[in-house]
């Protein structure tokens, strides 16, 4: 995989003040089925709980970007079955995570490969020619940061998450 972690993690923490992971004001999540139909229940989802967070201005923003990363998970990280292979686990599932000055949206699917091919948020300029990743130019545009981390343990497969910063 060429980064650990904890490297890739680290988009999540520059310029911000140190969160503590216990001190999660809101999260929910919500498994979605291996179809892209998905997407629309995903963005419902995010509008649902945003509204219950009081944070109703950020949705087209924060729907926009987990529509992307749904699409790419659904798209590109899925196996040939279409993840209905007997998992006991659903193949993708959103997560939000909010603190006071932080909105998180994550996508977790069965994939171990890098998010975006050959999409690099440092090369901006040669992004538009690229043939894959041009969802993830709209994620780097429309948040804060980005990144993905592989998954320990049982689950096989990574993460992909965005960042917004709120107002206090």
């Amino acid at each position: 995989m060429g980064m650990n972690g904890s490297t890739m993690l680290e988009p999540l923490r520059q310029g911000l003040p140190p969160v503590d992971p216990t001190a999660v004001s809101g999260s929910a999540s919500c498994a979605l089925p291996a179809r892209y139909e998905a997407v629309r229940g995903a963005r419902s989802f995010t509008r649902s709980t945003l509204g219950q967070w009081g944070l109703d201005e950020r949705f087209d923003d924060v729907a926009l970007v987990v529509s992307e990363l749904v699409t790419n998970a659904l798209r590109h990280a899925l196996p040939e079955d279409g993840g209905r292979g007997g998992e006991q686990e659903p193949p993708v599932r959103l997560h939000l995570m909010r603190w006071s000055t932080r909105l998180v949206c994550a996508v977790r699917d069965p994939s171990e490969d890098s998010p975006g091919g050959c999409f690099s948020p440092e090369k901006t300029d040669e992004n538009g020619d690229a043939e894959s990743g041009r969802g993830l130019f709209l994620v780097d545009s429309y948040s804060d940061n980005w990144g993905w981390h592989p998954l320990a343990g049982r689950l096989t497969g990574k993460v992909v998450w965005a960042l917004f910063r709120l107002q206090d």
